[in-house]
């Protein structure tokens, strides 16, 4: 019998420091002998001489693909311009790799990897949008995605809406935890240490106001921050430290030295349609978490997830968050209930559905 193939073209690769919902799907399609190609967005020269893709970047990112250990292919292709320009095809880049172009399925969650090629590398063509697109070349390119495609699954019910009515079928599957990857809390272990951990992308995203007031309201607590390139447009309090990147093999460690997750979202009109990936890893590490309230997250004191709308609030959320039982056992429990396995069982189960129709 013959192995289903399914190709991803995703927005990140896997080589660097973060760990995306495509990894996490590919690995665990791989696990049920899916053969699986991963390939992200190209890596340009134009990105390389500009300075926004440093040389110690590129030169951890194989030139050719990679085979890993749970039996993923991942490859970056190597551009003179980014995305969309220039003459790079999806089919085209495959063939030269000797890697072939039919698959069951192709997931797309990456706008710029989009051309005419893509539709015919698969019977079944799924956009997984993970971000919204108000306007743009990305906007532009989405909504040729969606008319070309059999099928939508979006990582949150916002990211959907944006798409506006749909003639396909169309599902939300917001984003899980490798639970295996997070040790789970023993019971009787002592409370964890009064510090609040942030780890994720320091862009516009992020709300550094909010943190150095924190901060700055609660001197005797650390606040870590750890992301690539930590430029803080503010000045931050003594006890802010700011680690720079974290591997996600290394986050474990991290998270099991702090009592509190932080998701301080700014009014980046784009956090309205997030899932973030570290409200179940903080959740999964034991830690409660405080985070702005958007439409995917919402407040539950049981679970250790608190949310604020307003700076008063944020005081008093965080402050609930620091008094939470440590470790957060609830919170681990809930966790377990978002697991990437049962993800991909849905994901799977809805694809198979669409093959049937």
């Amino acid at each position: 019998m013959t192995r289903p193939r399914i190709l991803f073209l995703s927005h990140s690769h896997v080589f660097g420091d973060f760990r995306v919902g495509s990894h996490h799907y590919a690995r665990e399609l791989a696990h049920l002998d899916v053969e699986v190609v991963h390939l992200s967005t190209p890596l340009s020269l134009a990105h390389r001489v500009t300075g926004r893709v440093s040389r110690a970047a590129a030169d951890a990112v194989p030139t050719r693909p990679f085979r890993d250990d749970d039996g993923v292919t991942h490859v970056v292709p190597r551009t003179l311009l980014p995305r969309p320009w220039g003459r790079f095809r999806v089919r085209g880049f495959l063939e030269r790799l000797g890697i072939g172009t039919l698959f069951d399925a192709v997931l797309i969650d990456q706008p710029l990897l989009w051309d005419d090629s893509v539709r015919g590398l698969a019977d079944t063509l799924i956009y997984r949008p993970t971000d919204l697109y108000p306007d743009g070349v990305k906007r532009s390119l989405q909504t040729r995605i969606v008319a070309a495609s059999d099928a939508v699954v979006a990582t949150s019910g916002a990211v959907l809406r944006d798409l506006g009515r749909l003639t396909i079928p169309s599902l939300v599957i917001e984003n899980g935890v490798d639970l295996a990857a997070f040790p789970a809390p023993a019971a009787d272990a002592e409370a964890r240490p009064a510090a609040c951990v942030y780890v994720g992308a320091l862009d516009s995203r992020f709300d550094w106001d909010r943190t150095r007031s924190w901060a700055g309201r609660n001197p005797g607590i650390r606040f870590i921050i750890a992301g690539p390139d930590p430029a803080p447009p503010v000045p931050l309090p003594d006890n802010v430290e700011l680690r720079g990147a974290v591997h996600y093999a290394d986050l474990p460690d991290l998270l099991q030295g702090a009592r509190v997750g932080l998701l301080p979202l700014s009014d980046d009109p784009s956090n309205a349609g997030r899932s973030p990936m570290k409200l179940h890893e903080y959740l999964a590490a034991g830690l409660a978490v405080v985070s702005r309230e958007t439409p995917g997250i919402g407040q539950d004191p049981d679970a250790g997830i608190y949310v604020y709308d307003s700076p008063e609030r944020a005081d008093a959320a965080l402050a609930a968050a620091l008094r939470h039982p440590s470790p957060n056992i609830a919170g681990r429990r809930v966790a377990e209930n978002h697991t990437w396995t049962a993800k991909t069982r849905e994901l799977t189960t809805f694809v198979s559905g669409l093959a049937d129709a």
